[in-house]
């Protein structure tokens, strides 16, 4: 029978939830680990049900002291997308897969969350192509302090494992 909570998955379930729980300190805009989460997550929590679960929970129990917000449902569906890319990650995780994911990630994150806002910003922005392309254009800095959070958090984490499993080699194991 396989060991369900193995030092890894204890190793990666704290790193997810410490980083949750980081939302709630003073941070710049959008400078956030929310990206990075999910695709630690997805990457280093072997049973697929609880790599979605277990980032999607650290997210809400977060959100539950941040606040509830208008956009809240694409920010979780663009989470999910990420642990799933998280799930693809697993086969060939080196430093240019986890960039290049990392990158994927933040585009699926502005992607998703700033249709929702045109969607539900009627008063800001007129419902056609200009207004879409008005509302993206106005993200734009906050996709960059996104990129860069969610390439900072994930150097963090992908890094802090991988010396981890230097260090100790009871985390190599899965």
């Amino acid at each position: 029978m396989k060991k369900v909570f193995t030092p890894r998955l204890i190793f990666v379930v704290s790193v997810v939830f410490a980083a949750a729980l980081s939302r709630l300190l003073p941070h710049l805009p959008n400078v956030t680990p929310i990206a990075a989460i999910a695709l630690f997550g997805g990457t280093y929590i072997n049973r697929k049900a609880f790599a979605f679960i277990i980032p999607l929970v650290a997210l809400f129990l977060s959100d539950l002291f941040i606040g509830f917000y208008t956009e809240m449902y694409a920010i979780y569906i663009s989470f999910a997308i990420t642990v799933g890319i998280g799930l693809l990650l697993r086969e060939k995780t080196n430093l240019t897969t986890t960039i290049f994911a990392s990158i994927a990630s933040s585009l699926i994150f502005f992607i998703i969350t700033n249709f929702a806002v045109w969607m539900s910003a009627t008063y800001s922005y007129p419902m056609n192509f200009t207004g879409l392309v008005l509302c993206y254009e106005a993200a734009l800095p906050f996709f960059r302090n996104e990129l860069f959070g969610t390439l900072a958090y994930n150097t963090l984490f992908f890094g802090s494992l991988y010396l981890a499993k230097q260090r100790f080699t009871v985390l190599a194991k899965a």
